[in-house]
């Protein structure tokens, strides 16, 4: 059974960094795009960032541009979302994403509170 988990979410203070995983089983993630999104209460779901399945190729929203960092570790089947300089405005639940023979598959997601 395929299946996503993220991890890695908290509370954290304003310019923070957290270090989101997002963990796979059931299937292999090295022939997969994988991208995170996030959803803020009351807005839609947005997306963050995509890594290729090489990994050689990643793309950002303009709002987390410089501060996040994707990456992916094919040995270990997951994907990472390293998260600097943290503001409240990032506060939402992450997801990661694949598309899998024209199916999304996503995690139950990890909430992030950026605060003080």
């Amino acid at each position: 059974q395929l299946q996503l988990v993220e991890s890695g979410g908290g509370l954290v203070q304003p310019g923070g960094s957290l270090r989101l995983s997002c963990a796979a089983s059931g299937f292999t993630l090295d022939y997969y795009a994988i991208g995170w999104f996030r959803q803020a209460p009351g807005k839609e779901r947005e997306g963050v960032s995509c890594i290729s399945s090489s990994g050689r190729s990643t793309t950002y929203a303009d709002s987390v541009k410089v501060r996040f960092t994707i990456s992916r570790d094919n040995a270990k089947n997951t994907v990472y979302l390293r998260m600097n300089s943290l503001k409240p405005e990032d506060t939402a639940v992450y997801y990661c994403n694949v598309r899998k023979d024209f199916l999304d598959y996503w995690g139950q997601g990890t909430q992030v509170t950026v605060s003080s």
